[in-house]
């Protein structure tokens, strides 16, 4: 009968001594710079399409939504310093966040009535359509003269 005992893997002093990257960084938390792009989701309904951008951490200052043509721009950018000063040294820490996403938008959106709001580290974006008998014809009849 055999029996199985757990596995258990101590990592040695020495390779942690001398991994130089990881020891800075576990020990003075060295800042980050963090480019992720955020999770978006896109619904469609028939009055409009809906898009949640998951932005945790951010404030409603941090976001830029623009429209240019038919592309529809959403950019966040977030820096942090904090400074601590002692008579001996003086530590200074940064962070910088941003991302920047572009979505082209059909042409039966309500270019004018685009809605945007953050709470809770979801920025929401509502795009209505135009209602049908709202909308101009593709074509028209061009007299002659």
């Amino acid at each position: 009968m055999s029996m199985l005992m757990p596995s258990f893997r101590f990592p040695s002093l020495m390779s942690d001594l001398f991994n130089i990257e990881k020891f800075f960084n576990e020990a003075f938390q060295l800042p980050t710079l963090s480019n992720a792009i955020p999770a978006v989701n896109v619904k469609e309904d028939e009055a409009g399409f809906y898009m949640e951008v998951a932005a945790p951490g951010m404030e409603k200052s941090d976001f830029k939504v623009q429209l240019t043509d038919n592309v529809l721009t959403i950019s966040a950018e977030k820096k942090k310093e904090k400074k601590e000063e002692d008579k001996n040294y003086t530590r200074r820490e940064f962070n910088y966040t941003s991302f920047k996403r572009s979505f082209t938008l059909p042409e039966n959106v309500d270019k004018d009535n685009i809605k945007a709001e953050y709470n809770n580290g979801i920025l929401h974006v509502s795009i209505p359509k135009i209602k049908k008998e709202e909308s101009t014809p593709k074509g028209r009849e061009i007299e002659v003269g």
